[in-house]
């Protein structure tokens, strides 16, 4: 049963060399064919990937609008495709990881830097990941407010780490290199922690099939 990763999608190249690099991964564990399709933006789209029966799992860190409505509706009706949760709070520890690579010290100001959504639900994961993270606060890059400078600016007279809620890098993680802060986190990026989460989900999914059938 082929095991395809969903990611959102970017112009950016270094987001589609990262998301290669996350199925590289996975596929260097699992004896099925591990394939890359996006939601939005790049092709192949999930749909012309979805050509047999598989267990898609979405490489996304929110369930928004893309989780809960445009994959399923690009799988559409089909008993041989299961669709798991979505990456999300599973990437927590790798955050932490990352936050401790670029230099967090204890005591410092936490900020989780996440793109933003106009989806309730989204923005409430990205709470909910801060709340797991043990942040100060959340900021956002694009489309939600407060955002990630102007959270900053409010923590100063403490020192501050920002921590990518971000897959990949590209625009929205450049632009936290302004935000002010004194540490920023590198992206969630191909982490041996994240590759371990996709692997769990998809063998979840493969044991329930098994149990179903």
């Amino acid at each position: 049963m082929k095991l395809v990763l969903a990611f959102h999608g970017t112009r950016d190249p270094r987001g589609a060399v990262v998301c290669e690099e996350i199925a590289s991964m996975v596929q260097s564990s699992v004896d099925v064919p591990v394939e890359v399709a996006y939601a939005d933006v790049r092709q192949p789209d999930v749909r012309s990937v979805v050509d047999g029966p598989c267990v898609v799992v979405p490489a996304f860190l929110a369930s928004g609008y893309h989780v809960r409505v445009d994959i399923p509706e690009q799988i559409g009706n089909r008993p041989d495709v299961v669709l798991t949760s979505p990456l999300g709070m599973d990437a927590v520890p790798t955050v932490r990881d990352r936050l401790r690579e670029a230099g967090f010290r204890r005591g410092d100001a936490v900020v989780l830097a996440a793109a933003g959504s106009s989806d309730a639900r989204a923005l409430a994961d990205v709470r909910r990941a801060a709340a797991l993270l043990g942040a100060s606060a959340v900021g956002y890059v694009a489309t939600a407010t407060p955002r990630v400078a102007d959270v900053v600016a409010g923590l100063r007279g403490r020192r501050v780490a920002v921590a990518s809620w971000l897959l990949a890098p590209g625009l929205f993680h450049g632009s936290l290199a302004e935000c002010g802060a004194d540490v920023v986190s590198a992206p969630i990026g191909a982490h041996p922690l994240v590759v371990d989460a996709l692997l769990r989900k998809y063998y979840e999914a493969r044991a329930v099939l098994r149990r179903s059938a």
